[in-house]
């Protein structure tokens, strides 16, 4: 699994520099235009004061931001209608980073699929490179705070040894070679959740596409990230809690059984979706 993304050699004669594929093609960079439509899922829960530095680092190129608001109690959807006029607004139904992340892909008309977080921990400008990665040949393509290039500004020691090891099992397990488990930020094409069940509900969601990408035989690219410290507010996210549901989704994956736990929609890619607005 390759951790670079090597960039695109500049042509004689670019895309850009023919207008009659300006129809056709979303111009990235002055030697990269890509046709794929791409679609940004951000989840996100009482994040008012986040959200101008998250949309601010977004490119301009992509073609819809789905903004799936956890019934919030700050003006979230505002801000983010005000931001970007566009916008498509999902309001979830259920509860958890699972089920808004799987709401938000059922709203997503885009061939790509990006993930971000609302709290202004991920930089948007680093999806053309995630892009870049999928255009050329990749399913999935996952970032890494631990690959070359990568970095965290928010890990405690406690998180970091809990994600190596939980990482390290996932590796011996299922024949990966992640270099980080638990972390958001990844992109895949849109036809991969026809070949991976997502049917959890909460933080576990990221680790259990990891290993179902994997045991799918998707190609998987990893993509280096920084990850940077939340702006405004306090995570949901436990360590010691949202571990032993981590380490859980990975025994019950390993045992090739599916959990008891009643699924929040019945159905993967249930059929209740989310109020669009």
């Amino acid at each position: 699994m390759s951790s670079f993304v090597r960039p695109a050699a500049e042509p004689d004669q670019g895309p850009l520099n023919k207008p009659t594929l300006s129809g056709n093609y979303r111009p990235i960079s002055t030697h990269l235009a890509i046709t794929p439509p791409v679609s940004v899922v951000i989840p996100a829960m009482n994040e008012a004061e986040n959200l101008p530095y998250v949309f601010k680092s977004l490119p301009d190129w992509i073609h819809e931001v789905v903004l799936v608001d956890g019934n919030s109690t700050d003006d979230t959807v505002a801000v983010a209608r005000e931001l970007w006029p566009d916008v498509k607004v999902v309001r979830q139904l259920g509860k958890g980073k699972g089920d808004a992340l799987i709401t938000g892909f059922e709203a997503c008309t885009g061939d790509i699929i990006v993930m971000v977080d609302a709290d202004g921990s991920a930089d948007g400008h680093e999806i053309v490179s995630y892009v870049s990665a999928l255009v050329s040949g990749a399913d999935f393509a996952k970032g890494s705070r631990f690959a070359n290039g990568g970095a965290t500004d928010d890990m405690t020691p406690i998180r970091k040894l809990g994600n190596h090891v939980l990482c390290s099992v996932v590796n011996a397990k299922f024949g990966a070679r992640y270099t980080d488990l638990c972390y958001g930020y990844n992109a895949f094409w849109k036809h991969c959740l026809d070949k991976i069940d997502l049917d959890c509900t909460g933080f576990e969601v990221e680790t259990l596409m990891n290993i179902r990408v994997v045991k799918a035989g998707l190609k998987v690219q990893e993509i280096p990230s920084h990850e940077y410290l939340r702006i405004h507010g306090v995570s949901n996210l436990r360590a010691v809690r949202d571990g032993l549901r981590v380490l859980k989704v990975i025994l019950t994956e390993r045992s090739n059984r599916r959990g008891q736990r009643r699924r929040t929609r019945g159905v993967p890619f249930r059929t209740r979706q989310g109020e669009v607005s």
